[in-house]
């Protein structure tokens, strides 16, 4: 019979005032690298630069901190971008020749980005200088001519258009027709052929009326918009690729489809010139793939540099992406792993200086950006201070650690510098200096680490705005792989010609999938960590500040415990290095634990006060004792059923029979639970009770929503047995009046496993005696529903999480109550549930799948500092489902608070990826090069807070948006980019601290996330965790995701209110 509870009539006020003082979802922030970027601009007065993308996103960059975005309502293609020098505006052409014209406009102080008009070509018989039927013109380069209040418009039919910037509107009677130019070429070289779309336009750098057109035949014109004729012309053969001037004016370079170049004199009279003055192929004399765009750039020492990308040997590097840098007699092949986009110097541009003198060279690629300074021998690259590649090898797992020491800190940025030191000359800055950067330093640091396919672990300075590198650490070097031997054979088959350099760090390959990081856990107060992987390699290490050769020990826990029947199917387990091994400054491995079978590690904690480590697989889990490099426990969690965890996630022995006898019993099982179900006239009689209840009910009065029945899950599903969560705490598990050390292990159906540990207590010093370690079972729980346990965390007299180790002990937080009643929190995918200790007998629980219909992918314990008092804050559990929704929930209560809608449930690996912070902050993959950060906390958000020093006139008889527009951000999610603002509208410093703005007082919190190593690494957060529930969930039906479909079409034409021109 359906029951209805009511509750007290409405809410409370006081409650909802706090809880708007506490919580606030927010989108503030994208890390890493734009995905698919595709087109690139750079301002040389402001210092500033701009990144466009395939989906229509606007990055602009300048010093770390600075950061602009803005979306293009179309999902087009930004195929070129022009700064309108020194003005803070940027002009962008899209793949539909549409031209958007953006502003960085300052609000009380802080600046943000914004569309302010677009212009899309007439379609009419004549704009491209053709007479057929109708048809929109495709725009293929644009140059900015008199200081950006014109420009010119190249078109595929070979017309040039120019149009009025600020308005952006056609200036008619200007129009450049082929014919036009066709009148000054001689007859003989007409000969009945087109001369092609327009390559490239060119400003002359001394004289604004001239322009240097190049059609795609091999034409060239310096065209005089003054006096409507044409200067000189070139009677080029050769497709036209890219033009270039020297800085005088008096040479120009061209570069052309076959792999040549050539230098161009432009003062030498009036008749058309056939012949450059110097031709050249560089990499000839066999056939050779464009040089898409070059540069000349002049030096005060005399020569000069002439920098090109392609060019290469179509047979031998026709697959190679590469800038050449030239320079008198030096060539450089700078060779990339991925596909150039384009390329710019960072040079003189001011009219009075004589020379280019260039300082650097910066080059976007497809998955990075370089950036080499020209001024240092050897031209080195320059460490980018944000804009790394994140994905340099595919991400696999990451985790959050918040306040970090400023000892550790310093230690591991040493180490970084000296995995990449920088050289003497103090020249090789980072050239992109644009902006002010107006948020306050952070009082607090936080590390955001990322655990690759690879094998390596990196190390991000998470603080603020720019997510900068600090240290990487690679454990492939512990491991015998194939690697060694392509390196050398590679190296053997190289030519000294060309002269290749390998430049930049993206390399997707990885030498063995064996090698990828699943799990990491780092005690900072320790500097120890633990970085796990695919194969089952666990490994301990510690952090040394000089560089060390030691031999690594070498232990092996068996999970499946000589249990018969089950035989490994999957890959093998990685072969250790024997003898002492060199080791760099950072992160050196002490241990190695090898889980058999080597099953991927999903599991892992570490607690450095009591030297142990606990891993967890497909079968099981394990306790370590890394003090005396002995295993103390080992638990099979295998079902007997449960044969496909034997074979492995590499492994392509996959049971057909199996898979569908499951298939067969999930369809007999659900037409037995529908046949249960039927309608029957007692069922009729309820619905109508119901509805008649639902009538006498005053509509003011809350009451709890319908629970959905929930089907408890089979014993003998597969992968049953995956160890979904460890933890360690000091609590009540014999005995309501003795406490001590204890272990936690949830499984895949449910299980909970409880462990009373014996830990030799430290005598005098901070190292306890070499007695061994014992673990005995206390307890033992399981579900009733069987589902997955995504986490655990006890909670203390006060309802508190327990500090983590080392905390207590040495004063860094106040301590647990060890007086009143602990209790355990535990979270399944389903519900959570807190349980009374010692007894473990149900307190509280809120059924999430019942009441919402979604399940559990991801929780952490967060502290939520208010805005208003800043000595208060709540403890609150966050999670987020597998519908992309967040949850916040009280604790110890479970009462609900809030929840937002914050990542597309089509998004599974976004999902996947999710990391909570400490602080009500969160991090997940928007493309395998970006993590987008959000925050939960009214309190602590890290957003860009900037400011441009521009100034220019602004018209005001212009009728524009005045009101900051609402846009959407680059991943397509609604956001406001938008400098963070208090109520008044005054700038708020406050905001900007972010994650790192000074705690609370002890007494009122004791953050603490529900993994008491690490912050966030709380369930399965590889990107390649994807799960059965995962695909059923984006599959979906048909009319759910036509709804949300238009629901989110809805929501960006309401968050693009921009007013078009």
């Amino acid at each position: 019979m359906m029951k209805f509870r009511f509750r007290r009539q409405g809410a409370d006020p006081q409650r909802e005032k706090l809880k708007q003082e506490l919580f606030a979802f927010n989108k503030t922030v994208e890390h890493g690298f734009p995905n698919q970027p595709s087109a690139l601009a750079f301002d040389p007065e402001l210092r500033i630069m701009a990144i466009g993308t395939r989906s229509g996103a606007v990055k602009i960059y300048g010093a770390p901190g600075v950061e602009f975005t803005g979306l293009h309502r179309d999902t087009a293609t930004v195929t070129q971008m022009h700064f309108l020098p020194g003005q803070g505006r940027l002009l962008t052409l899209l793949d539909d020749s549409s031209l958007h014209l953006w502003e960085i406009v300052h609000h009380n102080g802080c600046a943000h980005l914004e569309e302010a008009l677009s212009f899309q070509p007439p379609s009419r018989p004549g704009f491209d200088g053709a007479s057929g039927p109708l048809g929109l013109a495709r725009v293929t380069v644009v140059l900015l001519v008199a200081a950006g209040d014109m420009a010119a418009l190249g078109t595929e039919g070979g017309s040039v258009f120019f149009l009025d910037v600020p308005t952006l509107t056609l200036l008619e009677g200007q129009t450049l027709a082929p014919d036009e130019v066709l009148r000054s070429v001689p007859d003989d070289y007409r000969c009945g052929k087109a001369l092609g779309p327009v390559e490239s336009l060119q400003g002359h750098l001394r004289d604004p009326t001239k322009i240097l057109i190049g059609y795609s035949r091999g034409l060239l014109v310096i065209w005089n918009q003054a006096a409507q004729c044409a200067d000189r012309v070139f009677l080029g053969n050769q497709q036209l690729e890219s033009l270039c001037w020297e800085r005088s004016g008096s040479r120009l370079v061209s570069s052309h489809s076959d792999g040549s170049y050539a230098v161009w004199a432009a003062d030498a009279g009036h008749s058309p010139m056939t012949q450059p003055t110097a031709a050249t192929t560089p990499y000839g004399p066999f056939p050779c793939k464009a040089i898409n765009k070059i540069l000349w750039r002049n030096c005060e020492s005399g020569d000069h540099f002439i920098i090109f990308s392609g060019g290469m040997p179509r047979a031998s590097y026709g697959d190679r992406h590469c800038v050449s840098v030239l320079r008198a007699e030096t060539l450089v092949t700078l060779d990339f792993t991925s596909r150039i986009i384009d390329f710019f110097t960072v040079h003189s541009t001011r009219p009075e200086d004589e020379f280019d003198e260039p300082q650097a060279l910066a080059v976007l690629l497809e998955e990075e950006l370089v950036v080499l300074d020209l001024q240092t021998p050897g031209w080195p690259a320059v460490p980018a201070p944000y804009l790394a590649p994140l994905h340099s090898s595919a991400i696999t797992c990451s985790a959050h650690v918040a306040n970090v020491p400023a000892k550790l800190w310093a230690r591991i940025v040493s180490a970084g510098e000296q995995q990449s030191p920088q050289p003497a000359s103090g020249a090789s800055s980072w050239p992109i200096t644009g902006g002010r950067n107006l948020a306050q330093e952070p009082s607090q640091r936080g590390l955001l680490l990322t655990g690759h396919e690879d094998g390596t672990v990196r190390f991000w300075d998470a603080s603020g705005v720019a997510l900068r590198p600090l240290y990487k650490l690679s454990t492939a070097g512990l491991f015998q792989t194939d690697c060694e031997h392509a390196d050398s054979l590679a190296q053997a088959a190289e030519d000294d010609w060309p002269p290749f350099r390998k430049v930049g760090c993206f390399d997707p390959y990885s030498d063995d999938p064996r090698l990828g990081v699943q799990k990491v856990a780092l005690c900072k107060y320790t500097a120890q960590m633990v970085v796990a992987g695919t194969a089952g390699q666990v490994l301990v290490l510690e952090l040394s500040d000089v560089p060390s050769e030691q031999a690594v020990s070498v232990a092996s826990v068996d999970l499946l415990q000589d249990r018969e029947g089950f035989t490994w199917k999957g890959h093998e387990r990685l072969s250790p290095r024997t003898g002492p091994l060199p080791w760099p400054a950072g992160f050196q491995p002490r241990v190695l634990v090898q889980c058999l079978p080597p099953a991927a590690v999903t599991a892992v904690t570490l607690h450095a006060e009591w030297s142990l480590v606990a891993f967890g697989t497909s079968h099981g889990f394990g306790l370590f004792d890394y003090q005396r490099r002995s295993p103390v426990l080992a638990r099979c969690t295998l079902h007997p059923n449960d044969s496909l965890a034997m074979e492995g996630p590499l492994s392509r022995v996959k049971s057909l029979k199996k898979s569908l006898r499951q298939s067969f019993r999930r369809i007999r099982k659900s037409r037995v639970s529908g046949k249960k179900r039927a309608a029957t006239a007692t069922s009729k009689l309820q619905e109508a009770n119901a509805q008649l209840a639902e009538q006498a009910c005053p509509h003011d009065v809350d009451m709890t929503p319908v629970q959905r029945r929930i089907e408890p899950r089979s014993a003998d599903d597969s992968l049953s047995g995956v160890v979904r969560c460890l933890y360690f705490a000091d609590t009540f598990l014999r005995d309501a009046a003795h406490h001590g050390p204890t272990m936690w292990a949830g499984t895949n159906s449910g299980s909970v496993f409880a462990y009373a540990l014996e830990v030799p207590p430290p005598a005098g010093g901070e190292k306890r005696p070499e007695r061994a370690v014992e673990a005995v079972l206390g307890k033992e729980v399981q579900l009733m529903h069987r589902a997955p346990v995504v986490a655990i965390a006890v909670l203390d007299g006060r309802g508190r999480p327990l500090p983590e180790p080392y905390e207590a002990s040495r004063d860094l937080a106040q301590a647990p109550d060890m007086q009143g009643g602990h209790a355990v929190l535990i979270a399944s995918e389903e519900q959570f549930k807190v349980f009374t200790l010692p007894k473990v007998s149900a307190k509280t629980k809120f059924k999430l799948t019942a009441h919402e219909g979604c399940r559990v992918r991801k929780v952490a314990l967060a502290t939520f500092a208010s805005v208003a008092c800043e000595d208060y804050a709540e403890t609150c559990l966050a999670c987020l489902t597998n519908l992309g929704d967040v949850h916040v929930f009280s604790v110890p209560g479970l009462r609900p608070q809030v929840h937002y809608s914050c990542i597309r449930k089509e998004d599974i690996s976004g999902i996947a990826s999710c990391v909570f912070t400490r602080h009500g902050q969160g991090f997940y993959l928007i493309s395998p090069s970006e993590f987008e950060r959000f925050s939960l906390s009214a309190r602590n958000i890290t957003e860009p807070l900037c400011c441009l020093d521009i100034s220019w006139p602004r018209d005001t008889t212009r009728a524009r948006l005045r009101e900051s527009p609402k846009l959407s951000q680059a991943n397509g999610t609604p956001g406001v980019v938008l400098a963070s603002r208090s109520r008044d509208g005054s700038p708020d410093p406050g905001r900007s601290k972010g994650a790192d703005t000074p705690e609370p007082p002890e007494a009122m919190l004791s953050p603490m996330s529900v993994d008491s190593a690490t912050s966030a690494d709380t369930t399965l957060d590889t990107t390649g965790d994807v799960t059965v529930e995962d695909v059923k969930d984006f599959l979906g039906s048909s009319e759910e995701s036509e709804k949300n479909l238009r629901n989110l079409a809805e929501d960006e034409a309401r968050a693009c209110a921009i007013l078009i021109k």
